[in-house]
């Protein structure tokens, strides 16, 4: 009896704080919202100033600002640099986003979700286009993390932006660069502005490498079986052995594996620790691309969508196609747009096919580990009864997929995928498949 009272006691605590950090938090957007209000104030008060004058206004206004920037930093004791920003970015919300504002100011946003609208709606320059992309996305930001929000916020301003994606990437195209920045201690920023797909994909493809090395790692550590010594150590880098060889690779994090075999394949041209325990140099990255069907017969300009980023435009999207082994065939709802099932016209694991394509990543609320790399999951467990079926099953990442078996908390799958998790305080959060909001209908929908 004492254990379940100390449990229920515990959660009551729990519930307490929780409480109180969820009120703190808004009461903290509250006061971020205003303190943009006050700068964006204070810079059209700036503006006023000199609004009158005949002569180099341009010049008196700059000047004005500058004497105002000073003020704001000095005061709150931040760069002038960091306070200009922040100028900027209030006057550019104040302006542009009254809703945002409005809904970061009542606290169910926070600073992170504001960051996140304003930079994908911040090139609609139609209002009306702006007040329904505010609208479309403000609805999903009230229950997402910002990291989830930023595909969804990109697409959703996609499909209202009066250019083509076919236009704005040939135009994004031009600003591909390497650049370098001098870091303390002797490091640097090697910084690599690349189209998205190929950045997705020499991320994914360097942490496939990391991940090898690291089992590679594990097994070199077991004894050798006739002589009982450890195994030769595994390297991770381009460096030649000696005094200043890198540190054993199970003492290094999967970034500093993914620097580490980034070198080696730029300086070398292909990791030297490819061997054949490890074939580094046989693996390769996986990106998932959605093409709507007449974008791939070239018949539309749709842009086309890369899990986990956003837009991309047709022509990536139908180079990448041609090039791909197979391809899955995505069929959704008239309205909706929620998908209902994939197929192949030669079936191969069609569920893990269907329930990738729909979840995209870790289904607990607010993980965008992608769909590839989690566990198939049984909502309902399958010791228990429950089926193996697209209604039961779910993708969570192994820390979630623990979590959810060795804690209190709870899921249940209800209808259109949507999973409803309880946690040990008995709060209730749900996490709806990304496609759902998504795929978003052009038009009325057809009448079959």
């Amino acid at each position: 009896m004492s254990s379940n009272l100390d449990r229920h006691s515990y959660d009551a605590a729990t519930g307490v704080l929780v409480d109180s950090v969820v009120t703190g938090r808004a009461a903290i957007a509250a006061l971020q919202a205003q303190e943009a209000e006050a700068l964006a104030g204070a810079a059209k008060l700036a503006s006023l100033r000199v609004a009158g004058e005949p002569s180099a206004v341009a010049r008196a206004r700059e000047m004005e600002m500058r004497s105002l920037v000073a003020e704001f930093a000095t005061a709150v004791r931040v760069s002038e640099r960091s306070m200009q920003r922040q100028v900027n970015e209030a006057e550019t919300l104040v302006g542009g986003f009254p809703r945002t504002l409005a809904a970061w100011r009542e606290g169910t946003i926070a600073s992170g979700h504001v960051e996140v609208i304003v930079d994908a709606g911040f090139h609609i320059d139609d209002q009306d286009a702006r007040r329904a992309y505010e609208v479309a996305v403000l609805a999903r930001a009230e229950r997402e993390t910002p990291g989830r929000l930023r595909p969804v916020a990109r697409i959703v301003a996609d499909r209202l932006h009066p250019r083509s994606i076919d236009e704005r990437h040939a135009g994004a195209r031009l600003a591909r660069a390497v650049v370098i920045n001098d870091l303390p201690d002797g490091m640097a920023e090697l910084i690599a502005t690349l189209p998205a797909v190929l950045a997705r994909g020499i991320h994914d493809r360097l942490s496939e490498q990391a991940r090898a090395v690291k089992a590679a790692r594990s097994r070199d550590d077991e004894p050798d079986a006739a002589t009982g010594d450890p195994a030769e150590p595994l390297r991770a880098s381009a460096m030649p052995p000696g005094e200043h060889d890198p540190e054993p690779v199970h003492d290094r994090s999967m970034d500093e594996l993914r620097a580490d075999i980034l070198c080696d394949l730029l300086l070398t041209a292909s990791p030297t620790i490819d061997d054949p325990a490890t074939a580094l140099g046989a693996i390769r990255a996986t990106v998932q691309v959605t093409v709507p069907v007449l974008t791939l017969a070239g018949r539309s300009g749709a842009a086309a969508t890369l899990a986990g980023s956003g837009p991309i435009d047709p022509e990536t999207a139908r180079v990448l196609a041609g090039g791909a082994t197979g391809w899955d065939r995505v069929m959704t709802h008239p309205v909706t747009s929620a998908v209902l099932a994939v197929d192949r016209y030669r079936p191969s694991e069609d569920l893990r096919r269907t329930l990738r394509v729909r979840d995209e990543h870790c289904r607990f609320p607010g993980c965008r580990m992608p769909a590839h790399r989690c566990d198939l999951d049984h909502s309902h467990d399958a010791a228990l009864g429950g089926a193996t079926c697209e209604a039961n099953l779910a993708h969570l990442c192994r820390r979630h997929h623990t979590l959810k078996h060795a804690t209190r908390w709870t899921v249940r799958q209800l209808a259109g995928g949507v999973l409803e998790w309880t946690s040990p305080g008995s709060r209730h959060y749900t996490d709806a498949p990304e496609p759902v909001v998504r795929f978003m209908p052009s038009g009325d929908p057809r009448p079959f």
